[in-house]
């Protein structure tokens, strides 16, 4: 584990990446004990770790224990003394860092653009660790160049709209400085005039340009990516466009208000970072803003959003709302109230009661805009007494109702042995078991059975990304006897010494009677199955297989025929449930050793890998559609509290499981609804893709117009986060997609993406201060850039310099 301090792990510095599937199976085959175990692992395989086996570039956003593991230098080269590595496969290396409060694998380094000012069209690209400091870039760029060592330099960041940003500290990391991969940037190496020119630097020199000022839509402005910070980008743009914040940020009244004493707050340092990226989003003179200083500033307060991991909008938009809050504060002494029940009095009497307590300790323009109130209904299902509270929210976090169904696409395996597999999709219900009569379910990874599921699991622990095989077993009748499942792998002899075979083709599951397991029935039944394998000519399997695997096969039969006989493996093939569940490196199987050069000749790679699409396969699934409302009914809906958090009972004196219901007394004036579409439970995480049908203009009684919408595309960690948004000034809709911002149609906006939405009510909407356009943009992907509302004398980026402007000492 990364949290572990060094002095308990001083190998813990650097290490290898390790795919977490193989490691499993090497555990497995370890804890065996057998070297002959079907567990066997082969070569060190981390193909699920690369993007493609050409240039093996590693996957984005791969977890710790769920995708790798991170093992000493000496551990990886004795496994690989063992075991080896698949052919032209590269190792990984990686240092761990020293985080805030942790230790963490630097999965991914820094790549970072490098340049000399004067040729920036000659850009190399190197990596960084977050551990390096700015001098170590300039070092390195100094040396890339071969710049003369008594040079004067300084190094300049050039973002993508070509303002450049002189980094002075040259001993802050890299970390610290926010600096990542993901960046639109190239850093700039200035070589201060020889004494042999005047001296000067080049950047102050007057440079002639046809540069004229850039003047666009206030607000229409995108965000740089700095590195899976589009989470952060999509939540800005969001906030951005919520007009009564907007306004209060773009005047001075938030200076007066900035509380600088609240233990619970930021000094002030947050508010004051997002003051500064609203003003420059609505200066209308900057087509982009790069939000360096704010990750920065966010990262220091809340070190969950430290590094360059992807995070989650909603959890952004939640600390920072909390924390704008109490920068903001007006409150400076919070003063202890005693909260009382309802006990009886009227609803209205004791909700204007809380509100006016949670003002007196909580008074921003946070509360202002965003914050309502809950009424919260617990009763003792003992007593019945009931318990009455109104509660201050800042947003809803409303449950989405889960399809009942689920999609797999699994691979079927037929008894016959002429037949391909068939890809076919199932359309099944979530909590059905994995085993139906003659058929057995697998997962099958790198050429073996990296799991078969039993009859009382359930498919919920089959993720998506898994190989599923469904094979078709031979019918036993039970008084014929107990019934053996066997698994078929195919080997091969390698070139390592130790441990001498390695896997190839698909494993096959054969159905045997105990009673059966002679050399001769088994010789048989195997050779009547392997019809399926793909040789260069099937006219001649019957000679090769004897030929090539004879020997190798009837000392396998004999060795598991004789351990039957002696009734060795009769507790093995028949285990008790409960020991079957934990001990899956136990299956029973047959391998069949082929000769290298027989095997280049007569078996078919390719032809393996081939299988048949079913047509349902092409059959697009229709997707769940659910009404907004339907979320809000579930999230208001009487639920029963769990053990780990029981009600105390006044009435009863002791703790109970109460019944809960939540209703809405009171909304704000700008009501965010956050959709759940991420579900965790103890087995199994998933993202919920249900079409959420949701108004553009509610009906009452509570008329809200929708102004924004935070997106998220993609899977649980493989996500992009975008935001559609109306401009307060000119009404039109526009996607933010970070630095890129197009016009958006109303029709475009309702996706099963949406994730976090804005809604304003309708009384304190704001006139917009443009008139409305005569006509609509051309296209929605027309870039919002090319601002068809600009005056004759502004500027299109079209026309803008190419010069880089740098500012001056």
């Amino acid at each position: 584990s990364p949290d572990c301090g060094e002095a308990d792990r001083p190998w813990f510095r650097s290490g290898f990446l390790m795919g977490c599937r193989w490691f499993h199976q090497w555990k497995l085959f370890v804890e065996s004990g057998d070297q002959n175990s079907s567990c066997f692992p082969g070569e060190i395989d981390n193909t699920e770790l690369f993007e493609d086996t050409l240039s093996y570039r590693l996957k984005e956003r791969l977890v710790e224990n769920e995708d790798f593991v991170l093992v000493p230098v000496c551990v990886w080269n004795k496994l690989v003394s063992w075991y080896g590595v698949v052919e032209e496969q590269p190792a990984v290396e990686r240092k761990v860092v020293d985080l805030p409060s942790t230790l963490k694998v630097e999965v991914y380094p820094v790549e970072i653009f490098l340049c000399l000012h004067s040729n920036m069209e000659n850009v190399i690209a190197a990596q960084f660790s977050r551990t390096n400091n700015i001098y170590d870039i300039q070092k390195a760029l100094c040396e890339a160049f071969m710049v003369p060592p008594e040079s004067e330099c300084r190094l300049w960041m050039k973002s993508s709209d070509s303002s450049c940003e002189r980094l002075r500290n040259l001993f802050m990391s890299v970390l610290d400085s926010c600096l990542s991969s993901g960046m639109v940037s190239t850093h700039t190496l200035e070589i201060k005039l020889g004494q042999n020119a005047d001296g000067t630097w080049p950047s102050s020199k007057p440079q002639v340009t046809n540069s004229v000022e850039y003047r666009g839509q206030p607000g229409v402005c995108g965000l740089t990516n700095l590195g899976n910070t589009c989470f952060m980008n999509s939540a800005l743009q969001c906030l951005s466009n919520v007009p009564p914040l907007t306004e209060y940020f773009l005047g001075t009244s938030y200076l007066k208000e900035l509380n600088f004493s609240n233990p619970l707050g930021m000094k002030g340092e947050i508010a004051e970072a997002f003051a500064d990226i609203i003003k420059q989003m609505w200066s209308g003179r900057v087509q982009c803003v790069v939000p360096r200083i704010f990750k920065m500033k966010v990262g220091h307060f809340a070190s969950q959003f430290l590094g360059y991991q992807q995070h989650d909008s909603q959890e952004l938009l939640s600390f920072l709302l909390d924390g704008l809050h109490e920068d903001l504060n007006r409150v400076k002494n919070k003063e202890y109230i005693e909260l009382r029940d309802a006990d009886g009095r009227p609803d209205q009497e004791v909700a204007e009661e809380a509100w006016r307590n949670h003002q007196r300790r909580n008074d921003s323009v946070i509360v202002d805009t965003f914050h309502g109130l809950f009424k919260s209904t617990l009763v003792c299902p003992e007593c019945h007494k009931v318990s009455v509270t109104f509660d201050p929210f800042c947003y809803l976090s409303v449950p989405l109702p889960v399809s009942t169904e689920r999609v797999m696409e699994v691979f079927f395996v037929s008894l016959d042995p002429y037949a391909k597999p068939v890809q076919v999709s199932l359309h099944i219900q979530a909590e059905c078991v994995c085993v139906r009569a003659c058929m057995v379910v697998a997962d099958v990874f790198n050429h073996r059975f990296y799991k078969i599921y039993t009859a009382e699991e359930a498919l919920s622990i089959i993720l998506d990304r898994d190989d599923i095989f469904v094979y078709e077993l031979s019918a036993q009748e039970e008084e014929q006897g107990e019934v053996v499942l066997l698994a078929l792998y195919l080997r091969e002899r390698s070139s390592y010494k130790e441990y001498g075979m390695s896997l190839f083709g698909h494993p096959l599951l054969l159905n045997v009677l105990q009673s059966s397991c002679s050399q001769e029935a088994l010789y048989s039944l195997i050779l009547q199955r392997l019809q399926s394998v793909p040789h260069t000519c099937t006219e001649v399997l019957p000679f090769i297989v004897p030929l090539t695997t004879k020997n190798h096969l009837r000392r396998a039969f004999w060795y598991l025929c004789v351990r039957l006989r002696a009734g060795a493996m009769c507790d093995l093939l028949t285990p008790p449930r409960s020991w079957r569940r934990t001990k899956r490196s136990s299956q029973p199987y047959v391998a069949i050793d082929w000769d290298p050069d027989m095997k280049k000749r007569f078996y078919n790679e390719n032809e393996a890998e081939m299988y048949v699409k079913h047509a349902n396969m092409d059959i697009p699934h229709q997707q769940t559609k659910v009404q907004l409302q339907e979320c809000i009914e579930l999230f208001t809906t009487v639920e029963t509290l769990e053990e780990e958090n029981p009600w105390y009972c006044p009435e009863c004196k002791k703790h109970q499981l109460a019944t809960k219901k939540l209703d809405l007394w009171s909304l704000p004036e700008v009501l965010i609804i956050h959709l759940k579409r991420f579900s965790y439970t103890k087995s199994t995480r998933e993202k919920l893709d249900s079409m959420v049908d949701f108004p553009l203009r509610s009906e009452p009684p509570s008329r809200y117009d929708l102004i924004a919408v935070s997106n998220h595309y993609g899977g649980l960690r493989d996500g992009h986060y975008t935001s559609y948004a109306q401009n307060k000034d000119n009404a039109l809709w526009y996607y933010f997609d970070d630095s890129k911002v197009t016009y958006a149609q109303e029709e475009q906006i309702v996706t099963n993406a949406a994730y976090v939405l804005f809604y304003h009510r309708q009384d304190k909407l704001r006139k917009p201060t443009l008139p409305a356009p005569s006509a609509s943009p051309a296209s929605s992907t027309q870039d919002a850039f090319d601002n068809t509302d600009c005056k004759d004398d502004d500027i299109v980026p079209g026309n803008t310099s190419t010069c880089v402007t740098m500012e001056t000492d």
